[in-house]
């Protein structure tokens, strides 16, 4: 049953065997777990809605810094996350991290930029449009800068588009490369997300 549970996703390139922990999201009212390399905030594996799937997926593809553990181990970690407050929700619905949005961009917002550079590793795509990088550095970000995109969107929504026609093009691109870019059923559920996202500037 374990090797059925684990066969039923298969893992992503070149994650395979890293140390990290479990996750949970609630996409439009559906638990969702992943595997997460919190030192390098990088997805482990697809999102898996079956507890026991997950445990299995990890028992196979997924270490801890003690090593590797069998799918009980993993079922105790995957209980837990499930029982932990989430680190945020997205959906169509406007969920969002308890306590609501704060100043600036909501949570839910937030959070999903989180995951669409973890699941994507925010490659340096410039280089397939150079007047988004024009204008990226028109902005005054260097290439240290990590919240770029965050920046962008806030002025958006604060200026609207139009006022911001530079931030507009770096936040739109980046947005709409990522989640060409998302491994596995991450781009089947995050992209309608990103779709809301843009279309609410």
């Amino acid at each position: 049953m374990e090797q059925h549970s684990a066969a039923r996703f298969a893992p992503l390139p070149d994650r395979i065997g890293h140390v990290g922990g479990i996750e949970a999201l609630t996409l439009d009212g559906r638990r969702h777990y992943f595997g997460l390399d919190y030192r390098n905030d990088l997805v482990l594996s697809p999102l898996i809605d079956d507890p026991a799937a997950m445990a299995a997926f990890a028992s196979e593809h997924m270490r801890q810094t003690t090593g590797t553990h069998d799918a009980a181990y993993w079922a105790d970690l995957v209980a837990a996350a499930a029982d932990a407050g989430e680190p945020g929700r997205v959906g169509t619905e406007g969920e969002t991290v308890p306590g609501g949005a704060g100043d600036g961009m909501s949570d839910a917002e937030d959070h999903l930029l989180y995951l669409l550079g973890a699941a994507t590793g925010w490659d340096d795509w410039f280089d397939q449009a150079p007047e988004v990088r024009r204008a990226y550095e028109r902005l005054g970000f260097d290439e240290e800068e990590t919240e770029f995109v965050d920046h962008c969107l806030q002025a958006v929504r604060e200026h609207g588009a139009r006022a911001r026609p530079d931030e507009w093009a770096v936040a739109r691109f980046h947005l709409t490369t990522a989640a060409q870019h998302l491994p596995d059923n991450w781009r089947t559920l995050l992209t309608p997300l990103v779709e809301d996202l843009m279309n609410r500037r």
